[in-house]
C-alpha cells in the first residue's frame, strides 16, 4: 500500500508539473492573441458594468463629468492608480473622453476595457517625478491630450507614479494643467462592496456588485501658465490634498449610508 501511495503522488507530482510546463507554453501566445485580449478585456466592461447598475449612487455622490462642474470643462479629471477601475462605467455617455492609459502590458486589457464604453485611450505614462524630463512616449501623450482638450474634450488621468509613492500626485498631470490651462478636477468613485488588496503597491481596490456607490469630485485645481517650479510643486500637493480628501469622502458616503 504504502508502494501504491508513492506511486500515486509521483503521478500527482508529474501531472502537477506537466499542467505547469503546458501553461506556461500557452501563456504567452494567449498573451499576444488579440480575440483572448478582446475577450477578457469584454469580461472586464461587463464586470464593471454590472458593478454600476447594481450599486446605486447615495445621497450625496456627484458627477464625474456635467452637472456642478459642468462650467469647467473640458477638464482634467484626476484619479488614484487602483482607483480609477470603475470610472468608464460611471462617466456619462455621450461626454466625450481620452484617457491616458499606461504602456505597460498589463494596461493593455484595460486600454481595450475602456474603449468598449466609447473612452478614447491615449498611451503613456505622464506622472514622472520631475515634469521636464518626459520620456518620449510620456511627452507625446501629454500631447495629445492637451490637444484632446483644446478640442473641447474632458481627459481622465491617474495622478500618482506607477510604483512611486500611492496616493502622492507627480508632476505630470499638473504640466498638462499648466500647458492646457484647463483645470484638474480630482474625482474619486468607490463602493460599499469592495475588497483592497493590500499586497499590492497602490491597493488595488476591486469593487463588488450588490452594494452602493458613491462618486465625488473635490476641489478643483488651477495651474497658471507662468508657475515656476516651487509653484508646479505647491500645485502638486494640492492636487494631492484634493484627490486624498474627495476619496476619503466617498468611502465616508458608502460606508455611513444606511
Amino acid at each position: 500500500m504504502e508502494h501504491d501511495a508513492a506511486k500515486g503522488a509521483t503521478t500527482r507530482a508529474t501531472r502537477s508539473g506537466g499542467t505547469r510546463t503546458w501553461w506556461r507554453r500557452i501563456r504567452q501566445p494567449l498573451a499576444q492573441s488579440s480575440f483572448v485580449k478582446n475577450f477578457i478585456a469584454g469580461l472586464l466592461a461587463w464586470f464593471v458594468r454590472l458593478v454600476r447598475i447594481t450599486s446605486p449612487l447615495v445621497e450625496g455622490s456627484t458627477s464625474v463629468a456635467g452637472g456642478a462642474q459642468a462650467h469647467l470643462e473640458p477638464g482634467i479629471i484626476a484619479l488614484w492608480h487602483g482607483q480609477h477601475l470603475l470610472t468608464p462605467a460611471f462617466y456619462p455617455k455621450g461626454r466625450p473622453l481620452v484617457a491616458m492609459v499606461s504602456r505597460s502590458a498589463d494596461a493593455e486589457l484595460q486600454a481595450l476595457m475602456i474603449e468598449k464604453f466609447g473612452i478614447e485611450a491615449v498611451r503613456g505614462s505622464g506622472g514622472r517625478e520631475n515634469a521636464r524630463h518626459l520620456d518620449k512616449g510620456g511627452a507625446k501623450a501629454l500631447i495629445a491630450l492637451k490637444k484632446a482638450l483644446v478640442a473641447g474634450k474632458n481627459v481622465a488621468m491617474i495622478a500618482d507614479i506607477p510604483h512611486g509613492t500611492p496616493r502622492d500626485a507627480g508632476l505630470g498631470i499638473v504640466l498638462l494643467a499648466r500647458l492646457s490651462g484647463r483645470p484638474i478636477l480630482p474625482a474619486a468613485i468607490t463602493t460599499s462592496r469592495r475588497k483592497v488588496l493590500e499586497k499590492s503597491w497602490d491597493q488595488t481596490t476591486i469593487n463588488l456588485p450588490f452594494g452602493r456607490s458613491a462618486v465625488v469630485v473635490g476641489t478643483p485645481v488651477f495651474v497658471p501658465a507662468d508657475a515656476d517650479e516651487a509653484e508646479m510643486e505647491r500645485k502638486r500637493r494640492e492636487v494631492t490634498d484634493s484627490l486624498n480628501a474627495a476619496t476619503a469622502e466617498a468611502h465616508r458616503l458608502v460606508d455611513g449610508a444606511k
